[in-house]
C-alpha cells in the first residue's frame, strides 16, 4: 500500500487519469532517476561536480604543477601517445601513463615545452589497441581544425593570451516571456556563396533578428562536425565550437551581443548519436567496440548512418552531462534544443511506430537509460541556471515529457510541435484550396497535450532541405523567379502571399505557447536548402540567405517581411501565447470561415479562394462594439485593403445569441477587439 501511495503522489498521474493503469511504471521511471542521481552524488558529491569532467579531461594548464596535463579515458587501450607539432609528430616519444579507472595522463612541464607546446599548434593522440595503432583527436579537445590541402582534421591548442571579457555578466529573458525563436545556421546565414562566420553573424544578422522582433536565436551546427552538409547533426568533437565559423572568442562575442540586444541563445545540441568516423570523433576510440557507444548492431542507428551512445555507462553520462555544463559555463548558453529525442527514448527510434499505446511509453521498447539521462540533463541545466530553457524534439508524445521530474516527468520546458508543419505540407500537397476541411484544420493545429508546453511552427529547416521546398516556394514555385516584382500582377503569387501569411498567423495563434521560424522563411525565402556536395558540384548557391530580397521596395518579399514583424509585435504586445487556449466560436466549411476567441480578441479567418461574404454573421461571447486591430489584407502586407480599419462593428442579439455582422474578404484574416 505504501508503494501505491507514492505512485499517487506523482502529479502527472493526478493530472491525467489515462496514466493511472501505468502508475507503477511511472513511479519506476522516477525511482530510476533518483537512484541514478544518488549514485552520482555519492561518488562525486554533486551533479554539478560530476559534470565538470571537461575541466579534468583534455588538455589544461595546471598552475600548481606549472605543467600542461592531458588526460583521456580509454579503458581498453594498450597505450596512448601524445603527438603534434611540438614533437614533430613522432609517434612514441610522449607516452601517457595509466593512472587507474581507465584514465591515462601525461604532464608537460612549462619550462621544457613553452616554445613548442604553443597556441594554435596542432596535436593528436596515438591510440594502441588490439586492432592496431591509429592517430585520433583527443576526445575533450576544445578546438579542431581542418587542413586546407590534405582535408585532415587535428586538434588545435587554444591558449589565447587574454581570456574573453564578457560585457553582459548575467542574462535571462523576462520571466514568463514567450519564446519567439529564430532558428539559425551560422554558415549559411550570409548572402555570399560561402561559409559565414560568427563575426559576420554578430555584426549583420543579430541586429536583424532583434529588429524583426524575435527574442531567441536557436543555433544549429555549433559543435564540430567533419561533413558540412550534415547540418551539424553528425558531431565529431562535442567540446569544440566548429572552427569553420571562427574562434571560440568570436562565438562568445556573438552570445554577448545577443544578450546585449535582449536575445537568448539556445544551442541545438546533438546527444542522440555521433558520427561513425574513425579519423574524427569518438567511435571505438579505445578499440573495445563499446567505449562510448553500444556494441554491435545496437550501437548503429538504422536510418542515420551514425553511432548510438550507451546511456547506461557512468562515464558516458559524465561525458554528455559535462558537455552541457561546458557550453553553459564557457559560452553562457541560455539553453538547449535536444535533437532526436524520440530516437533516444526508444529502442525502435520511432521508426515505423504509431504512438499512443501506454505500454509503448513506459515498458515495451523504451530505452530506460536514455530516459534517465534526459532527466539528469534537465536537472543539471536547472541547477546551473534555473531560468535556462530546454526543448525536446520529440514526435512520440511521451507523457510527462514537459512535466517536472518531481512530478514524474522528464523535465523539459517545451516540446516542438512537429506535427504542425507536416500537416501544412500534407494539406498543400494533397488538397485543393476549396477542399480544405476547417474542422480538421482546427483539430490538427490546436489539439495538443496542455500539460506539455509546445513550440509551434509552420516550417523549420527540415521542411526546406534538398528534395523539398520552403512553404513560399511550394505555394508559388517558378512564379517566384518571374513575378515577384510589385509591377507584375500574378494570381499564383497573390494566393501564395495570402496563404503564407494565413498559415503563419493561424499557427502562432493556435499551435502552442511559443513560436519558431527558420531564418529567411519569414519573408518567403525561395527554393530549398542544399549544402555543397559532389552532387551539386560543391556549390554554395543554396546554402546562403538572400536577405536583400526582403529589403527591395520593388519586390513583394517585403510584404511578407512586414507581415511577420507586425505579427510578432502584436503577439508580444498582447502576451497572446501566455493566455488561455483559444475557444472556437464558428466553423463554416462552405464559406471556409473559421472564428475563434483568445484573450478577448476575435480571430476571423477566411480561407476561401474567392468567396468574400458581406454582412456575414457569426456568434461572439460578449456584446459590444468591435474594431479591427490586425488585418492580414493590408496593402503593406501584400493585401488589398478591403477592410477599413476605422469601421466599428456592433453586436446584436438574435436567437438567444450575440451575433456580429462582418465583411470577410477571401484569403485573409482579421483580429477584432471589443471597445
Amino acid at each position: 500500500m505504501q508503494r501505491k501511495s507514492k505512485n499517487s503522489s506523482l502529479a502527472i498521474i493526478r493530472q491525467d487519469p489515462w496514466l493511472e493503469p501505468v502508475q507503477q511504471e511511472i513511479y519506476a521511471r522516477y525511482q530510476r532517476f533518483l537512484d541514478r542521481k544518488q549514485g552520482i552524488e555519492q561518488s562525486a558529491n554533486s551533479l554539478k561536480n560530476f559534470a565538470s569532467a571537461y575541466s579534468y579531461f583534455g588538455i589544461h594548464f595546471n598552475k600548481k604543477e606549472n605543467s600542461w596535463i592531458y588526460r583521456e579515458w580509454a579503458p581498453a587501450a594498450k597505450g596512448l601517445f601524445l603527438i603534434g607539432d611540438f614533437n614533430k609528430w613522432e609517434y612514441f616519444t610522449h607516452p601517457l601513463q595509466a593512472i587507474g579507472n581507465g584514465v591515462w595522463e601525461i604532464k608537460l612541464p612549462y619550462e621544457e615545452y613553452k616554445d613548442t607546446f604553443t597556441h594554435q599548434s596542432k596535436v593528436k593522440v596515438v591510440v594502441q589497441t588490439e586492432q592496431g595503432t591509429r592517430p585520433r583527436i583527443p576526445i575533450y579537445i576544445n578546438r579542431v581544425v581542418q587542413d586546407e590541402f590534405t582535408k585532415d582534421f587535428a586538434g588545435q591548442l587554444w591558449f589565447p593570451t587574454k581570456n574573453y571579457s564578457w560585457k553582459i555578466k548575467k542574462f535571462s529573458l523576462p520571466k514568463d516571456e514567450s519564446l519567439l525563436i529564430y532558428e539559425c545556421h551560422i554558415g549559411m546565414a550570409q548572402e555570399k556563396e560561402g561559409v559565414g562566420t560568427f563575426h559576420e553573424f554578430t555584426q549583420k544578422i543579430l541586429p536583424e533578428v532583434s529588429e524583426k522582433g524575435y527574442n531567441v536565436v536557436q543555433i544549429m551546427a555549433l559543435a564540430e562536425h567533419p561533413y558540412y552538409g550534415s547540418f551539424g547533426y553528425h558531431v565529431s568533437n562535442f567540446f569544440a565550437p566548429s572552427s569553420r565559423f571562427g574562434t571560440p572568442e568570436e562565438l562568445k562575442e556573438l552570445v554577448d551581443k545577443a544578450h546585449e540586444l535582449g536575445i537568448a541563445v539556445i544551442m541545438d545540441i546533438v546527444h542522440s548519436h555521433t558520427v561513425k568516423n574513425m579519423n574524427e570523433g569518438l567511435n571505438d576510440f579505445d578499440g573495445s567496440g563499446h567505449q562510448y557507444c553500444h556494441e554491435g548492431d545496437r550501437g548503429n542507428h538504422p536510418a542515420w548512418d551514425s553511432k548510438l551512445f550507451d546511456y547506461g555507462k557512468t562515464e558516458v553520462l559524465q561525458f554528455l552531462l559535462s558537455n552541457i555544463a561546458y557550453w553553459m559555463h564557457e559560452f553562457k548558453m541560455d539553453g538547449f534544443r535536444f535533437d532526436g529525442v524520440t530516437s533516444m527514448l526508444y529502442f525502435h527510434h520511432g521508426l515505423g511506430v504509431d504512438f499512443g499505446d501506454r505500454d509503448g511509453y513506459f515498458s515495451q521498447g523504451v530505452e530506460f537509460d536514455a530516459v534517465s539521462y534526459l532527466q539528469l540533463a534537465n536537472e543539471l541545466i536547472k541547477e546551473i541556471n534555473p531560468r535556462a530553457i530546454s526543448i525536446a524534439e520529440d514526435v512520440s508524445g511521451m507523457p510527462g515529457l514537459c512535466s517536472a521530474i518531481r512530478e514524474g516527468g522528464i523535465g523539459f520546458d517545451y516540446r516542438l510541435g512537429m506535427g504542425i508543419p507536416d500537416y501544412w505540407i500534407k494539406l498543400l500537397k494533397e488538397k485543393n484550396d476549396e477542399d480544405w476541411n476547417l474542422w480538421e484544420l482546427w483539430e490538427q493545429i490546436s489539439n495538443r497535450n496542455i500539460l506539455s508546453k509546445t513550440i509551434a511552427y509552420s516550417e523549420s529547416h527540415d521542411q526546406a532541405l534538398v528534395g523539398d521546398k520552403t512553404l513560399a516556394f511550394r505555394l508559388m514555385d517558378k512564379e517566384m523567379y518571374f513575378s515577384m516584382s510589385k509591377t507584375i500582377a500574378n494570381p499564383i503569387v497573390d494566393r501564395g502571399i495570402a496563404l503564407h501569411k494565413l498559415i503563419r498567423i493561424f499557427t502562432i495563434s493556435l499551435g502552442g505557447e511559443s513560436y519558431l521560424n527558420f531564418m529567411g522563411n519569414e519573408f518567403g525565402h525561395p527554393e530549398w536548402i542544399d549544402f555543397p556536395r559532389e552532387g551539386n558540384n560543391w556549390s554554395y548557391k543554396h546554402a546562403q540567405r538572400l536577405w536583400s530580397l526582403s529589403k527591395r521596395d520593388d519586390l513583394k518579399y517585403i510584404f511578407l517581411s512586414n507581415f511577420d514583424k507586425a505579427m510578432l509585435a502584436f503577439v508580444k504586445n498582447e502576451n497572446l501565447l501566455n493566455s488561455l487556449p483559444a475557444q472556437q466560436l464558428w466553423v463554416d466549411d462552405w464559406h471556409k470561415i473559421l472564428v475563434f476567441e483568445r484573450k478577448n480578441l476575435i480571430f476571423i479567418f477566411n480561407f476561401h479562394p474567392n468567396l468574400s461574404p458581406i454582412d456575414y454573421q457569426f456568434p461572439v461571447l460578449k456584446a459590444g462594439t468591435y474594431k479591427v486591430v490586425f488585418d492580414s489584407d493590408r496593402s503593406v502586407f501584400g493585401g488589398f485593403d478591403r477592410v477599413r480599419e476605422d469601421t466599428l462593428y456592433f453586436t446584436k442579439s438574435q436567437n438567444d445569441q450575440t451575433q456580429l455582422s462582418y465583411y470577410s474578404p477571401n484569403r485573409s484574416m482579421q483580429i477584432l477587439s471589443r471597445n
